[in-house]
């Protein structure tokens, strides 16, 4: 428990409002009610429904690499142009995309890439041991499986699988390279055409990605924690506190964390900050597992050539991947999720027999990642409001930092040190 003079103004308890739901935000106010705040989760949906649902349910800690690699910009037009491919950017949204991509091309650089692989790893080194400390004292271990992840290789020539593998290792990552023998051994459901993987050990999943985010919400009601809907259009900061503006009702706080995502921009912008935030949308398909029948695997399995992931889930299958730049606000392209079915069978032997009931059963979902050019999340105290924190900004890595951005939300607002040096995630970098 920290300093009661963190808490409390007098004898009065402090409170804080968290905005958004995802799994961000319901670490960072479970972390601040366990400090001894007064949390109000706040979101316009309900628990855990945007990326936090349908994601592929990888604490993915060996992605420590930035996504911004020069090795794509040769790729990248071919990539850009297959609507159905595993990048696709809408013709509608490439001029408001381009000052992003722009940022990103920079972020090539090796300087830049070096510093960020850096940070990231720094958010990665103990974010599943927070969690597994967490999901014990909530009594929900069943939710999460450290049986490591695969990624698997096709067609790949061997040295450049070696040379991938040297470069995870050389990062200490804990990896190991297998060859078709020990990891057909490793995972039998895979197809023959496996030639090689990388098999990251130290890495998890859990079953259910939504169950894990009610879950935590409910253990941080349990403490006090208090959740209510409503589309937040604004906040501002006085001498007094923070002042909540929703589609209902002003609502009054002594702090404020914004932790809604790719859906954070205009937030900041009326706080004056600049945020170069691109909503990354990706799918995922789950195929329903026949009855009385076990996961076709153990654990996560990527594919490196078609860049997409299977998990094993409750009673289902879930295929997820693929990079759309479309925009928060166009239309899915549930295409781009059937095509992970395509994509799935030439990876394992057979799929889940689908009968004509269970087709209807297939949820195709779309959700949208926030995405920074950089790679980084923003974590910080607002340079130039002190009571307003930043959690977003994850990218492809949401879950995975999950526990660890709310320990350091709470060390920020309650005036510790933080464990992680926090500031590359400043937004200051980008105002």
């Amino acid at each position: 428990m920290n300093n009661a003079s963190n808490e409390k103004i007098g004898n009065k308890q402090q409170t804080v409002a968290v905005i958004g739901a995802g799994i961000i935000g319901i670490n960072c106010a479970l972390e601040l009610q366990s400090l001894g705040y007064q949390v109000t989760l706040v979101d316009k949906g309900d628990i855990g429904q945007g990326c936090s649902k349908g994601n592929a349910g990888h604490f993915a800690t060996e992605q420590v690499f930035p996504l911004a690699e020069s090795s794509l910009l040769w790729k990248m037009p071919k990539l850009l142009l297959d609507p159905l491919g595993p990048v696709s950017l809408s013709a509608k949204h490439f001029i408001k995309a381009i000052p992003w991509f722009m940022q990103f091309f920079n972020n090539m650089r090796p300087s830049l890439r070096d510093k960020n692989t850096v940070a990231i790893k720094a958010l990665n080194k103990n974010a599943i041991s927070h969690y597994t400390a967490l999901l014990k004292e909530a009594n929900i271990e069943h939710l999460i499986t450290l049986q490591g992840s695969l990624l698997v290789f096709e067609t790949t020539d061997r040295s450049k699988v070696d040379a991938m593998y040297q470069h995870y290792k050389n990062e200490g990552v804990a990896v190991k390279l297998l060859g078709r023998a020990e990891t057909i051994k490793l995972e039998p459901s895979l197809n023959d055409n496996i030639n090689y993987s990388l098999f990251f050990t130290d890495v998890a999943h859990t079953i259910d990605p939504l169950a894990l985010s009610v879950a935590l919400a409910d253990f941080a009601k349990s403490k006090g924690m208090t959740f209510q809907q409503g589309e937040v259009s604004r906040i501002a900061q006085s001498d007094t506190g923070i002042t909540v503006m929703t589609d209902k009702e002003v609502l009054a706080f002594n702090h404020c964390v914004v932790a809604c995502g790719a859906w954070s921009k205009g937030l900041l912008k009326g706080l004056n900050y600049h945020l170069p935030i691109e909503a990354e949308r990706g799918y995922s398909l789950s195929l329903p597992l026949p009855n009385n029948t076990n996961p076709t695997l153990s654990r996560p399995v990527a594919s490196a050539e078609r860049r997409f992931i299977i998990t094993p889930m409750d009673n289902t299958l879930r295929l997820a991947g693929t990079v759309e730049y479309a925009g928060l606000n166009a239309p899915a392209n549930y295409k781009r999720a059937e095509m992970l079915k395509d994509n799935a069978a030439f990876i394992l032997k057979t799929l889940p027999e689908q009968e004509t009931e269970q087709k209807s059963e297939q949820e195709a979902w779309m959700g949208c990642r926030p995405s920074l050019p950089d790679s980084l999340p923003v974590i910080c105290q607002a340079p130039n409001h002190d009571k307003v924190f930043f959690a977003l900004g994850h990218q492809h890595l949401g879950l995975t930092q999950g526990a660890v951005t709310g320990k350091l939300i709470g060390q920020l607002v309650s005036k510790q040190a933080t464990e992680v040096d926090v500031s590359a995630f400043c937004i200051s970098r980008f105002n």
